[in-house]
């Protein structure tokens, strides 16, 4: 019994470091930009609404929506937008026309999270560091380039991993959480009739007697569930218990006092609507603050990197991206990885994003858009779940989803008026991802036409092979085929040029699957071909490690013993050569041929020893 205990309390510390990192750093912004938008007229009236308003989005979007709701559709414990479409896509995967459609949806929703994912860390940042002017008006001109440093170390220490500072993630946030509960009880004390705000006919009445300023500062209002996303992602690694442990008993009270807090300072003083929390605090406590909150948005940051990582190598499994080098950070944890490309690709956007906006107000313009319409996404994608997986009444379902799907697009919609002002930048990105996400998936899909038209029977080739047998030599050889039952190329090209067979040889396809964990106990099919051939099949969920020698010798128990140090790997490593036809379109062409040519070896990805792998290349036309 204390051992569980022990891991549940590890368990919710850990969540509080990762999963609420975002939403944590949400005092910052939100209550300055709803009221420094200019569209709210300063009055208490307007001061307690506004902060009911807020109260309430946090309790049903966050609270009802996430917490309660979307966290119990795990994938096999995983969850997540990529775990969410794989479990909507399953459920209808008798219409192949429905399944198909939500698939498309739910990845375009997966390239909207790369744009959020540059908004995110910037205007966290920057809004920790703006403090300074608080202190004093000399330190503005220090405020971007500041930023721009404390970006570029955190994306620099990327490659050491986070298995060294994360375990200081979780007491950090919590001390973060404890000091914005402390600011916000302090100010509440000089007027404690705020709480009324709690009450949600504050918000009624704010939104009755002005219905379009409500609908306007819904998009400044969203900026206070930042990473409500985190909540799903991260189920995986934490579970429900903890995350919502995590969530109503820390986070939530210590956000509630902090904004109720702000309300309090504002009443007291309207002027302090420039930058009510960090005027919230005592002067001489202005420097600690701000580097406190700095450290905050830090971590909140690092767990968005860490996400793009695994969201990254997920869509890599799935087949909507190239195999981008992957370094692993932890030799005890797995899902400790760093991506160059990946990483680096971020920086120059987050850097880039905080240069062109160059303020947390601006950004806030740029926010809301893809974070809205993702949670869009996840609430249709939560219908199929609990309709078809779940089968619960079509009424219950339609009421349940319907109400979030109005709250989703009332916010969505309101967050379409700050298109130009900003709001296509992250549509900008998550357009380019998916772009490019649909056009490696296009191409992989003609190439595998083009080779399936080419290919040959491989049953049929290793008969006509055995009536004129080449010569044998000692070893096996492992050749990976994109398609089972068909001759690699790099077979042929084997045969052409050295004249040899292998004693033994193994076929082997790698098949990644809609789901997040395929066990050992399937992980490999074999059939013997005769001859000593084999034909293997190994699978893998989209959170599995590909590692093809570490599954190979699981046919060990099948009657197939394979030797490491007599083992060679050949790949059919083909050259693209784009050239005009009806199926793709020219620049989607050279698009794809380009990025084959800069994808990481598929060795690499795959853990294959690099000094017994042979590429053989094999040119073929699109």
């Amino acid at each position: 019994m204390q051992n569980s205990k022990s891991s549940l309390g590890a368990l919710t510390l850990g969540a509080i470091g990762v999963v609420y990192g975002d939403i944590g750093t949400s005092v910052l912004y939100s209550v300055k930009e709803v009221f420094g938008s200019g569209h709210v007229p300063f009055t208490p009236a307007n001061v307690y609404g506004v902060l009911s308003v807020l109260f309430w989005t946090l309790t049903v979007i966050v609270s009802l929506k996430y917490v309660v709701l979307v966290l119990r559709a795990d994938n096999n414990g995983e969850g997540g937008l990529v775990a969410m479409l794989a479990l909507a896509s399953q459920t209808v995967k008798d219409k192949p026309r429905l399944s198909s459609a939500l698939f498309l949806v739910g990845m375009f929703g997966t390239s909207l999270f790369y744009g959020d994912g540059v908004i995110t860390p910037a205007i966290s940042v920057l809004s920790a560091v703006e403090g300074l002017e608080v202190i004093s008006p000399h330190f503005t001109k220090a405020v971007i380039p500041l930023t721009l440093v404390i970006l570029f170390l955190l994306f620099f220490v990327q490659k050491r991993g986070t298995a060294g500072i994360g375990k200081f993630f979780g007491p950090l946030t919590v001390a973060w959480f404890a000091c914005i509960a402390l600011l916000g009880v302090r100010q509440i004390m000089g007027h404690p009739e705020i709480l009324a705000g709690l009450s949600p006919h504050y918000a009624v009445l704010f939104i009755w007697n002005n219905p379009g300023t409500s609908f306007i500062i819904l998009g400044a209002v969203v900026l206070c569930v930042t990473g409500a996303e985190a909540l799903y992602a991260d189920l995986g690694h934490f579970g429900k218990k903890p995350i919502r442990l995590a969530w109503f008993s820390i986070a939530m009270p210590a956000l509630t006092l902090n904004y109720f807090g702000q309300g309090a300072l504002l009443l007291a003083n309207p002027e302090a609507v420039k930058n009510p929390f960090f005027m919230m605090a005592p002067s001489w406590a202005l420097l600690p603050l701000v580097i406190m909150a700095t450290m905050a948005t830090v971590i909140a940051s690092q767990a968005l990197i860490t996400g793009a990582f695994s969201v990254t190598r997920q869509v890599i499994q799935l087949g909507y991206f190239p195999r981008f080098e992957v370094r692993h950070t932890s030799v005890k944890e797995t899902g400790q990885i760093y991506m160059p490309l990946v990483n680096w690709g971020l920086f120059v956007a987050i850097a880039l994003a905080v240069l062109l906006f160059r303020s947390s107000g601006n950004l806030a313009a740029a926010y809301g858009i893809a974070v809205t319409l993702d949670m869009l996404i996840t609430t249709m994608l939560t219908f199929f779940v609990i309709r078809y997986r779940w089968n619960y009444p079509l009424a219950l379902c339609l009421l349940s989803t319907g109400f979030f799907f109005l709250v989703d697009l009332a916010f969505f919609a309101s967050n379409l008026l700050k298109l130009f002002e900003g709001g296509w930048f992250p549509l900008l990105i998550g357009g380019t991802v998916f772009t490019l996400m649909m056009t490696w998936r296009r191409g992989r899909d003609l190439l595998h036409q083009k080779l399936q038209a080419d290919a040959l029977n491989l049953r049929d080739f290793l008969e006509s092979t055995w009536r004129h047998p080449p010569m044998r030599v000692p070893g096996t050889a492992v050749f990976l085929s994109g398609e089972p039952g068909t001759v690699p190329h790099a077979l042929l090209h084997n045969l052409k040029h050295n004249k040899v067979l292998h004693e033994r040889n193994l076929f082997v396809t790698v098949r990644n699957h809609e789901v997040p964990w395929v066990g050992l106990d399937k992980r490999v099919e074999s059939e013997s071909l005769g001859g000593d051939c084999w034909e293997v099949m190994i699978h893998y969920g989209f959170k599995n490690e590909p590692d093809v020698p570490a599954a190979l010798a699981q046919l060990r128990t099948q009657g197939c013993l394979l030797d490491p140090m007599s083992t060679s790997y050949f790949l059919s490593r083909d050259v693209i050569i784009p050239r005009m036809n009806n199926s793709m379109a020219h620049w989607r062409e050279k698009l794809f041929a380009q990025m084959h040519r800069n994808a990481s070896r598929v060795a690499d990805f795959l853990h294959l020893p690099s000094n017994s792998v042979v590429e053989l290349g094999s040119k073929i036309e699109l």
